[in-house]
């Protein structure tokens, strides 16, 4: 099956910088790609670079096949390539059906005039919203109103209903709470089992192997490699997303700190219960 995005070797250069290395990913319909690693592992590089801000600086991206250069974050979304940014890119006050079409707003022609169309921007934010799972109270009520696992789920049905073929999520439930992330990684599913081909960015392996197919992991602007979900599990991911050999040098040194002063934390205790207990 030919991938709907694939990575040939792409690296990418901010002067003496080496913010991406050779990396390899393919991403296929009906696939959660989870793009894994933690602060400063090039995840927001390799985004923008699939996004449309950034061109590579060596490597090819091919799109269904057929290389593609994305001139402007525009153009990648015309091929269909679909970025949910934290930030969502949504304006709190204006309602959800504006938020919805915000950019592509729906006209009509009253006489002479052209007019934005209230009732169908209304009509299909509902629908969409319902077709992932979702029933909004009401589509006029400002955006701000809602929790952030549903605004997450606006920004996700709009790019579906304006035809992304792929969906990358950034970091979508790094600032919710538990129940919140449970609905955001439903909508994945939701998203996942409508044909999309959907890369999550995230540095939470469980979130990852909740809804995840593929796995890839940086670190430092390389890539550890990808592995489908039955070739690694999430211990070995989390190993290499923090950098296993790094973790394991730190480990022994505390342990060594320990055996040679292993008095010291009791100390700093007693020292502070002292001061707590001196007469004023």
């Amino acid at each position: 099956m030919t991938p709907l995005i694939e990575l040939r070797k792409v690296s990418k250069y901010f002067g003496p910088v080496v913010s991406l290395k050779d990396i390899d990913m393919r991403v296929y319909a009906g696939e959660v790609h989870c793009l894994l690693g933690d602060n400063g592992a090039g995840k927001s590089t390799l985004i923008k670079a699939l996004s449309g801000v950034h061109q590579p600086s060596e490597g090819q991206i091919y799109m269904e096949g057929q290389p593609v250069v994305f001139n402007s974050p525009r153009d990648a979304l015309d091929k269909g390539i679909a970025t949910v940014y934290q930030d969502l890119a949504m304006l709190p006050l204006m309602s959800i059906s504006r938020n919805f079409f915000l950019g592509r707003e729906p006209k009509k022609k009253v006489g002479p005039f052209t007019l934005y169309d209230a009732a169908f921007a209304a009509q299909v934010a509902r629908e969409e919203m319902k077709k992932i799972g979702i029933d909004i109270r009401d589509p006029d009520q400002p955006v701000g109103t809602l929790s952030g696992g549903e605004r997450q789920s606006v920004a996700i049905a709009r790019a579906v209903y304006f035809g992304a073929k792929v969906l990358i999520l950034d970091e979508p439930t790094s600032a919710l709470g538990v129940k919140e992330s449970a609905v955001v990684l439903k909508y994945i599913v939701q998203a996942k089992l409508r044909g999309l081909g959907v890369i999550f960015i995230t540095h939470n392996v469980h979130h990852a192997w909740a809804v995840g197919d593929t796995f890839t992991v940086l670190n430092r602007g390389r890539s550890y490699g990808t592995f489908k979900k039955e070739e690694a599990t999430r211990e070995q991911l989390l190993q290499m997303m923090a950098g296993g050999e790094e973790l394991e040098a730190l480990a022994v040194e505390l342990d060594l700190i320990a055996k040679k002063d292993p008095t010291t934390a009791a100390q700093i205790e007693h020292k502070a219960a002292e001061e707590l207990h001196k007469p004023n």
